[in-house]
């Protein structure tokens, strides 16, 4: 929180110290200016600010120099100093050189300021070299102890020579004030030439010598507004003169300062032009010992760049060419600046013998200044080969921080290239690396695609390379992509490769993936999949056997006794007998069988067990309270029976069905039970024998009270029934000789009733009785005689008329269903027809 308040109030601070300076200027409509991180130029008036262009959100640098900072001076000095200034950045915008300073918009002029924009910078050599005057305070964490390299050194100054040799030879141009002050290091650390505000021009005509006209110094101007006395030359007083040659003496008093201790001049002057008067005369007769703090291959080359005889100076084409600068880090830099130039086998070569390089250079370099030569050539796929291992070679020596900002934006878009497939090969070597710097969610969304890539690929070194490395950050891997995306292209790739050692790969990577899965995800998914491997080549077969070994061992997975038993086990016995195994895999297959047969044998064994003994209670509790006798009785068990008992169908047999009720007699050899197992079977005894001692319960009978019956509606059909019924019983004892309505006789229906006494019907009863009532109420059948069981049925007719024996049945509701007179008239020898038994049962229905 601290880190987001300090980058908080240093935006803030840099918005307010804009907001008074730069509205109103037109740059400010082309670029965003954020913060504010060096000064250049004379006086170092010039404030840098970092800031992008709005448009294309492109890095740049605003130069911004603000005209209160002059208050202390005249009104004509300020203009004179404000015109030098405005001069200076015209001259600088004409100019196009790799050597010198890039203007991306010219110089904007406002009441408050003047600004321009650049490319991105880092600062001017004075700030590196510790002159802080006009710089954000406090300084910023990148200028802090900030020391140049050798070869930092050594290249900028023979990218300055070039400038020089640009601005003579081709421009025709003085500089006349090349100082710490008018060198700005770029963001990649290239040095470029800027502060062109007292620069000459020449002014000969085409064809003929150049001619540089001279400005005597003049003490009364202020010092702002003329050269920097401590890299002025010496002829400027000796002979009121100068030439390219100054601009050489110069850079010999910028390597000179670069050298010294404090980064001090030679002669220390400031702005004192009597001591640069009494130092032209000691330059004379420089001591050699003056210049020891210099390096010892350039010093001899300084002194005679310190020269007080121009003509005796080296050119910048003549000192770019001192074996200084003949070194291995120095001729890299500048290869890299000029590959544009070269075709793609040159190119090659040159990316090849890089890596040895990059161990040796600065790792500053290698992040500022060779990381962005190199990126550029990511737009080139053929040599992305080449370029990629020493991109991956500095990201072995960067920081965390380093490689999230620097190196990783610029590798995004490689991992999508596909083709040459030597690029996912790279990658995948470099696997390791990356996940070790690259943060979690750009692994799920850039790494982890690639790797899917990699498994589809068709060549065989990148799937094995593939699958060695994805065990090493599964734990990245979210479980929907783990079940959904990653499994099945395992899977897919094990099915279909010809390759045994990608088969074998993929059993591996699978045995190391298993912890990182849930103990269902490898029961649905990976269980099921191993018998569906095709091939059974030993290397394949131990790849299977591993990964069962883990399922079994590990305390989260576990294969359940069921798995083993029907999935497993019908798949591993058969492979047993592969031939092509090993004595070796031939143990490590049956151990794992035979472990396998156990934990199904003692889990199973441990469960029935369990059920057994709550059997064996149960039937004990149930013997205890039954007593049954023994109808039949027990044969003798053969051999045979012996053979099945124990096996579970005793239960079934009839045998077993006889003895269910007998009580267990335990008959065991003492020696083949346990304690345990005595202790329980006494227990049993014991209870038995209490239950069988105790009487059986009393039952006191209680009294049932019916429950009243609800109204039923009157059946007038059996109501009338009824009491036709209970006339016949009254009048049985009357004579039936009596004359009818119609003074017929009726017939004389004889009944052979045999034994009804016991039902207290006559012998003379009108009609059969059999037939009188109805078929269910058990009577024997048409022989007449009744069943002694059937003595006592519950019928209600039945039990109405023995209630109703000793009573005279009157039988005069039956007239009307007697023969009428036309069928009596012809039984005049009173002779009875014997009505059926279907007759009988019309007549009641």
């Amino acid at each position: 929180m601290d880190v987001f308040n300090k980058f908080y109030s240093s935006v803030s601070n840099t918005v307010s110290q804009l907001s008074g300076v730069l509205p109103g200027n037109p740059v400010t409509r082309e670029f965003e200016a954020t913060q504010y991180i060096a000064s250049a130029g004379p006086g170092l008036l010039w404030k840098i600010y970092k800031g992008y262009k709005k448009s294309t959100k492109q890095e740049a640098s605003i130069f911004v120099f603000e005209k209160k900072q002059l208050d202390r001076w005249s009104k004509s000095d300020r203009d004179i100093m404000i015109e030098t200034l405005k001069r200076g950045i015209v001259q600088l915008t004409k100019l196009r050189h790799p050597q010198i300073l890039t203007v991306q918009h010219s110089l904007e002029e406002s009441r408050e300021s003047l600004a321009f924009a650049t490319e991105p910078v880092f600062a001017s050599l004075a700030n590196i070299l510790g002159n802080t005057e006009n710089m954000p305070q406090p300084i910023p964490n990148t200028l802090v102890n900030y020391k140049l390299y050798e070869v930092e050194i050594k290249y900028g100054l023979m990218q300055i020579a070039e400038g020089l040799a640009f601005l003579h030879n081709d421009v025709k141009l003085l500089h006349h004030n090349i100082c710490p002050e008018s060198i700005v290091v770029n963001q990649q650390g290239a040095w470029k030439i800027f502060g062109f505000d007292f620069c000459i021009a020449n002014q000969s005509m085409p064809g003929s010598a150049p001619f540089w006209p001279f400005n005597e110094y003049c003490q009364a101007m202020p010092a702002l507004t003329q050269p920097a006395l401590d890299y002025l030359a010496p002829e400027y007083i000796l002979s009121a003169s100068h030439s390219p040659a100054s601009d050489i003496y110069s850079l010999g008093m910028v390597i000179y300062a670069l050298h010294s201790t404090g980064h001090q001049t030679l002669g220390n002057i400031g702005n004192d032009y009597g001591k640069f008067k009494r130092f032209v005369n000691e330059v004379k007769n420089l001591p050699p010992s003056r210049l020891l703090c210099v390096n010892e291959g350039l010093r001899e080359f300084v002194k005679l760049m310190l020269n007080a005889t121009p003509e005796l100076r080296p050119d910048p084409h003549q000192f770019l060419k001192i074996p200084y600068f003949e070194d291995i880090g120095v001729k890299t830099l500048n290869y890299l600046d000029s590959l544009f130039q070269w075709d793609n086998l040159q190119k090659s070569q040159f990316y090849k013998g890089l890596p040895q390089i990059i161990q040796k250079m600065p790792h500053r370099i290698c992040i500022y200044r060779i990381l962005p030569c190199l990126t550029k050539e990511f737009v080139n796929p053929p040599m992305v080969p080449f370029v990629l291992p020493n991109v991956l070679l500095i990201a072995e020596n960067s920081s965390k921080d380093e490689y999230i900002k620097y190196i990783l934006p610029v590798l995004k878009p490689v991992m999508l290239i596909q083709d040459p497939i030597q690029i996912l090969l790279i990658f995948m070597q470099k696997m390791e690396l990356l996940l070790k710097l690259t943060p979690g969610d750009e692994v799920k969304t850039d790494i982890l695609p690639m790797l899917y890539r990699a498994l589809e690929s068709d060549a065989q070194q990148i799937q094995e390379l593939c699958l060695s490395v994805l065990p090493t950050f599964a734990s990245l891997i979210d479980y929907p992509a783990m079940k959904n995306a990653l499994l099945p292209r395992i899977k897919k790739l094990c099915l279909s490769t010809n390759y045994i050692s990608v088969r074998v790969n993929c059993l591996l990577c699978l045995g190391k993936l298993l912890e990182h899965l849930d103990k269902w995800l490898v029961l649905d998914e990976i269980i099921p999949f191993l018998p569906q491997i095709p091939s059974r080549e030993p290397a394949v077969l131990m790849g299977i056997l591993g990964i069962y070994k883990l399922t079994m061992s590990h305390k989260k997975l576990g294969i359940t006794k069921e798995v083993m038993a029907t999935k497993v086990l019908p798949f591993l016995i058969p492979l047993c007998v592969e031939n092509g195994l090993t004595l070796n895999q031939f143990n490590a297959l049956i151990s794992l069988v035979k472990q396998m047969i156990s934990k199904v044998e003692a889990e199973h064994r441990t469960k029935l067990e369990q059920l057994n003994s709550i059997q064996n209670e149960s039937k004990v509790m149930e013997q205890a309270l039954t007593s049954p006798d023994n109808l039949v009785p027990t044969a003798p068990q053969t051999d045979i029976d012996k053979m099945f008992s124990g096996l579970g169908i005793d239960p079934f047999s009839f045998n077993a069905k006889q003895e269910k009720s007998e009580p267990t007699v335990v008959n065991v050899e003492s020696g083949s039970l346990s304690l345990e197992e005595k202790q329980r079977i006494a227990q049993q005894q014991e209870t038995a024998r209490k239950f069988s001692r105790q009487p059986p319960p009393k039952i006191i009978p209680t009294p049932i009270v019916p429950p009243p019956q609800p109204s039923k509606p009157v059946d007038l059909t059996s109501s009338l029934l009824q009491s036709n019924l209970n006339q016949l019983t009254t009048k049985t004892t009357q004579p039936i000789t009596q004359p009818t309505k119609l003074n017929q006789t009726v017939p004389n229906y004889s009944l052979n009733m045999g034994n009804t006494a016991s039902y207290g019907y006559p012998n003379a009863m009108p009609f059969d009785n059999q037939l009188a009532l109805p078929p269910n109420t058990g009577w024997s059948g048409p022989t007449g005689n009744l069943s002694s069981s059937n003595a006592n049925f519950n019928n209600k007719w039945a039990n109405n008329q023995n209630n109703q024996s000793s009573m005279k049945q009157d039988w005069s509701a039956f007239e009307s269903l007697l023969p009428d007179q036309s069928q009596s008239s012809t039984n005049n020898n009173n002779t009875v027809k014997k009505l059926s038994k279907s007759e009988m049962m019309d007549l009641l229905s």
